[in-house]
């Protein structure tokens, strides 16, 4: 029988060396991106159900995780900063390092002024060379056996940037998961990679209990000597600490670190399956609750908010319906072949 040097028990969460590092999250700002993040796919989902757009695929519910993940990434290019590997449901960390509502529009009215993709891929589909955001895949899941890439070529040229990878539940049933682990943790080779599984419990419209036989993804790292741990995902707080002292752990020990995040998911997976709203948690309206009780904001301020960044995104979309869309003879830019 083989026995383990020590029990992986053991092996889960992060060192007491890294608690608290990254300091205190802006609450107040936080909550803004968060109602950003959440307008933004509300147009998205209004787009694709009339002349504005056609498919619509995103993560309305996931803010609470992603916001904080958005603010706690090196942004930059080059091997000097953070590698991002993200999935389709990550408009939230987008807009946290910056990005503007009004690319995802025009990324979902396909107008040759959509900074992603000049109006070629479907909405959400993101990448910024500037911001090392490789290009977002409608393939599930494939971003997880890419992210090693990066990571290696990080780990080779020194410093403490790091590559990030997320994805979903279902989709850590696929073998790209099991790659990422492999690759992310050799020995004497391990790679300074932060491995997310956002679980909103569904993959399209099955739930997770009918596909997954364990109950926390995220454990089966322990196999492969990884660190791992678990998070309430519509806990911004919460997320921000145990993203930060992750992120702090893979920056400076150079090793990788799994961590699942319990998010909701506030409508269908897409526009293909309806896009309807859901029974699901919504962290946005928790958190203003919260923030109100405390005193951060008031009432009238968070229904402001709520209207300043509908106001955004509809003066974006009337702005974007006057915008070309692309020419016939563009179709081959930006592609290998």
């Amino acid at each position: 029988m083989i026995q383990a040097t020590q029990p992986l028990e053991e092996k889960r969460g992060v060192p007491e060396t890294y608690r608290g590092v990254a300091g205190q999250l802006d609450l107040a700002a936080a909550y803004r991106l968060m109602v950003r993040a959440r307008v933004l796919e509300e147009r998205l989902i209004k787009m694709a159900k009339s002349q504005d757009g056609q498919f619509w695929i995103g993560g309305p519910g996931e803010e609470a995780f992603n916001v904080p993940l958005g603010l706690l990434v090196k942004c930059g290019q080059g091997l000097d900063h953070d590698f991002l590997h993200l999935h389709y449901r990550s408009s939230a960390i987008l807009l946290a390092l910056g990005a503007r509502m009004i690319d995802f529009i025009r990324q979902m009215a396909s107008r040759a002024s959509d900074p992603f993709s000049g109006g070629r891929n479907f909405v959400n589909h993101v990448a910024v060379r500037e911001w090392n955001i490789v290009p977002t895949s409608s393939t599930i899941e494939t971003q997880y056996s890419i992210a090693p890439g990066t990571a290696l070529a990080q780990l080779r040229a020194g410093g403490d940037a790091i590559t990030i990878v997320n994805g979903g539940d279902a989709g850590s049933a696929e073998a790209d998961f099991a790659t990422c682990l492999n690759w992310s943790s050799r020995p004497d080779r391990e790679l300074p990679i932060l491995i997310v599984v956002a679980n909103n419990r569904f993959g399209i419209s099955t739930p997770c209990e009918e596909v997954h036989g364990d109950a926390i993804i995220a454990r089966r790292a322990a196999a492969f000597g990884i660190r791992w741990d678990t998070v309430d995902g519509n806990d911004p707080e919460a997320s921000w600490r145990m993203l930060s002292e992750a992120i702090a752990y893979v920056r400076a020990e150079r090793k990788p670190f799994c961590l699942e995040a319990a998010v909701g998911r506030l409508h269908g997976h897409s526009s293909s399956s309806g896009a309807a709203r859901e029974d699901g948690f919504d962290c946005v309206g928790a958190f203003a609750e919260k923030l109100v009780e405390r005193g951060v904001l008031s009432p009238e301020q968070v229904a402001a908010l709520h209207e300043e960044s509908r106001q955004e995104a509809l003066d974006a979309l009337h702005q974007v319906r006057r915008e070309p869309a692309p020419a016939a003879d563009s179709i081959h830019d930006h592609t290998f072949a």
